[in-house]
């Protein structure tokens, strides 16, 4: 039996997956970015993603670095998101030379995304 004071020294990441994963059966920490959609930050096309899904403001959407497909985060996996109520879905695939890392997309919310900047973040799908 666990005591009050036993469960708060529990691990972040357990904790993470006890209460916001809803047995969700892979959990990673990941460094975590994020993004948006202007030219100076994609392509010609910044709406359009990588599986050529399009994208529009207020979505809840994650790009995964491509290492993360191996394991399972492939196209329109839901995923939870330390730090973010609800699941965001992957639409968008990074540049092979990034590892471990997910990009959180904000829209045209260009300062948001600045004050993001980089973190490690639990995640779970």
């Amino acid at each position: 039996m666990l005591t009050i004071a036993k469960y708060f020294l529990l691990p972040k990441l357990f904790l993470f997956s006890l209460f916001l994963c809803d047995n969700k059966p892979n959990i990673l920490v990941v460094q975590a970015t994020a993004y948006n959609s202007v030219k100076s930050q994609t392509s010609d096309n910044p709406t359009l993603a990588a599986w050529g899904d399009t994208l529009s403001p207020g979505m809840k959407i994650v790009a995964v670095s491509r290492d993360l497909i191996k394991l399972g985060l492939d196209h329109n996996t839901e995923v939870k998101i330390q730090g973010f109520e609800g699941s965001y879905v992957v639409k968008d695939k990074m540049n092979r030379r990034w590892k471990q890392k997910i990009d959180i997309y904000m829209g045209l919310d260009v300062k948001a995304a600045k004050k993001w900047g980089i973190r490690k973040v639990n995640i779970c799908w």
